[in-house]
Order: structure tokens, then sequence, then C-alpha cells
């Protein structure tokens, strides 16, 4: 454990008293989620961070508070809560570490979540309850070392072999890959359509190289995925969908996700900034009394209060079905952009100490120079915005 690890004293900001527009069943949640980050989380975190090192422990934990697939029913070990739920979850989770909310958002929106929506019952019935446990861990396989933002272009490909496919290919900055037991993997069939599938650990051909020397999410296990005659049983693959699609579904799962998670490292940058400018006394008065530095307070609040109500009522269409994706891109690009710029701005405020291990801002500021990349780039999602709001396709 960290000697130098301090009580976690955080407080979430809610300016526009937004609690007033949750249930008594999500402040409960709430509260469990955040006093598990509290006692279980914040106290490692950062000797994780600085080795590197994903920890395993929290796997458990993360199970019991119902952080891997919140929205799948019951009857196959989820929680069956609403969506303005699961963004709570993972706001919460993302506040003490971008990393470890990446682990959970892997497994219940691009493992669970295409097991369930497009899966066969008995796929449905072998897995998702051990990955509602967290027994089961699982990685989703859509990038590949030429093909990010264009996954359309992948050539991981299968080709029917009578019992099975024969899947070949490889995929890379997979979340969760060096650890997880089943691995949700889109390649082209032979026509050239993209199918989804599972691809169990033990399969002949199937390694997980694990990715090292990374300044960022350095909490989260990043590895490959490669593929050599790896033989996949036809029981495995997802019958009802090709195409895009399906990918694409799994992605908006996980983008509304991270525009909870991203508010919630804000939320931590801003109350850690908040707490030090009171604290810190320069020129014989705390620096709070600054002109400059409450500036950069009223700006953070500002933004954050914000981002709120944006996720909010995004989580209240989402739950109602009626979300679109480009609504999801534009609350996954505005929560990750505020969130960069509240972390630097907090970060100048510590001076020094903002960079070390003892606080949280510089870590979270790591971690979220990888958020604002994955599940669609910045740029892409202001293309997404650009495209829906005139009609125009600027990608081609």
């Amino acid at each position: 454990m960290n000697k130098s690890a301090k009580k976690d004293l955080y407080e979430a900001p809610d300016y526009y008293l937004l609690d007033e527009l949750l249930s008594e069943e999500h402040k409960l949640i709430r509260s469990t989620v955040r006093d598990w980050v509290k006692k279980e989380l914040s106290p490692i975190i950062e000797d994780y961070a600085q080795r590197a090192e994903f920890p395993k422990q929290v796997i458990k934990g993360l199970g019991e508070i119902g952080a891997f697939g919140p929205t799948i029913p019951v009857e196959y070990g989820g929680a069956g809560l609403d969506y303005t739920a699961y963004g709570i979850i993972m706001q919460e989770i993302e506040r003490g570490d971008s990393g470890i909310r990446s682990t959970a958002s892997v497994q219940g929106s691009l493992v669970m979540y295409p097991i369930f929506a497009y899966g066969t019952e008995e796929q449905r019935k072998k897995y998702l309850p051990k990955l509602a446990t967290g027994e089961l861990m699982g990685c989703f396989g859509l990038t590949e070392p030429d093909h990010g933002s264009n996954p359309g272009g992948m050539v991981t490909n299968i080709k029917d072999n009578g019992s099975h496919y024969l899947l070949n290919g490889a995929k890379m900055w997979i979340s969760n890959a060096p650890f997880a037991d089943i691995a949700v993997v889109w390649a082209k069939d032979e026509s050239g359509k993209i199918r989804g599938m599972v691809v169990e650990r033990g399969m002949e051909g199937f390694t997980t190289p694990e990715t090292h020397g990374k300044w960022s999410l350095r909490a989260s296990a990043t590895g490959e995925l490669v593929f050599d005659n790896v033989k996949v049983p036809k029981e495995n693959i997802f019958p009802e969908i090709s195409g895009l699609k399906g990918p694409l579904g799994c992605l908006n799962q996980a983008r509304y996700g991270i525009a909870w998670g991203a508010l919630g490292a804000a939320m931590d940058c801003y109350d850690t900034a908040l707490r030090y400018s009171k604290e810190r006394v320069q020129f014989g008065k705390p620096i709070g009394g600054f002109q400059l530095q409450q500036k950069k307070l009223a700006e953070m609040i500002t933004e954050i209060t914000k981002g709120q109500l944006l996720v909010w009522r995004l989580g209240t269409l989402k739950s109602e079905n009626r979300a679109t994706s480009e609504q999801i891109s534009m609350a996954k690009r505005n929560s990750v952009e505020i969130a960069l710029d509240i972390a630097r701005n907090a970060r100048q405020m510590l001076g020094g100490m903002g960079i070390t291990g003892e606080y949280s801002i510089m870590r979270h500021m790591m971690n979220l120079e990888s958020v604002v990349t994955y599940e669609g780039t910045h740029d892409i999602h202001l293309l997404i915005t650009g495209m829906d709001v005139t009609g125009i396709n600027a990608f081609k």
C-alpha cells in the first residue's frame, strides 16, 4: 500500500441541485460506489499507477457493487438498472481512476452488451452471469494496427472450415486483453461482411501480448489480440448481426459510459483544486482569494455543471431508447474535453505539488489523454456532429 496515501476527502460538486433529479435508488447506488472507491480504490491506485500494474484484486469488488453490466436483465446476472444508474456508476469509478472505469466499461458495454444484444440464448446463459460477477473477464477486439477510426477497413478475417471457422489477424490497444478469459472479436467473413464472435482463452493460436511503456491508463492492462489459425466453433458466432452496425452499437454503449465517467475525473480534479486553494497560503492569504485562481475555479464548476445537465438528459433519453448515436458522440467529446481542460488548470493551481502522486490530478490528466482518443477520437466526434447538423459526410 502507498504509505503516502492521503485520506480521500472527495465531495462531489452539485451547483445546480441536480440531486433533485435523481431517484432515491440512483442516490443509493451512487453512495455505494462512492464508498467503495474511497475505501478500496483511492488508497492503492497511486501506487499501482506508478508501477504500471493493474490491481486485479478490485475485480471482485467491482462485481459486488454491480459495475459489470448494470443494465443487463437480472435473469442474466445484471441488475436491470436504467442508464442514469449506469452513468452514475461509471462517474464514480472514473472519479477514482479512468483505467479502472475502462475495465468496467469494457466488461459491461463491449462484452456483456453484445452477447446480450446479438448473441444466442445459449451464449447469454453461458457467459453473462459469470461476467456479471467478474468470475469471467472479457475484452473487445475491434481496433487493428492499421485501422482505428476506420474500422471498416479491418483485415482480421474468418474462413468457413466446415465444423468451425478459422480466424486470422490481430487487434491492438485492447483494454483487459492480458488477463481476459474471453474476447468479443469482429472479423470479416469470406464475403467481406463483418461478423462478431466469442473467442476463449486457451483456443490454440490465440495469444494476448501485453502493451508496455504507457504514460496513460497505467493502472489498466492493455494488450494485443493475435489470431493464428484459431478454430472458432460455429456456436460462438453471433448469428443475427453483420456489418459495422454490431460493433458500433457496442461503442455507443461505451461512449455513453465515458460521457459520465470523464465528468467524474473532472469533478475530482476540481474538488482537489478547490480544497487546495483554501489551504495553500501565498503573499499572506489563501491562493483561493486571488482573482486568477477564482477565475479558474469558476470556469471549472461552470463546465462541470453544463456537463452534468448534458449527461443527465442523455441518460433519460437513453433509458427511453431515444438517444441517438450523434447525441452520445456530442456528450462523450464534451465531457472529455472539459475534463482535460479542468485537469490542466487544476494542475497549475497546485504548482509543483500537482505533478506528484500525492494528488490525483496528474494521473487523471495522463489518463484522459487516452480517453480523448479511444471510443472515437475528439476530431471524429466533431465530424459526427458536423455531419448530423449539415447532412454532409466529411469523412470521405
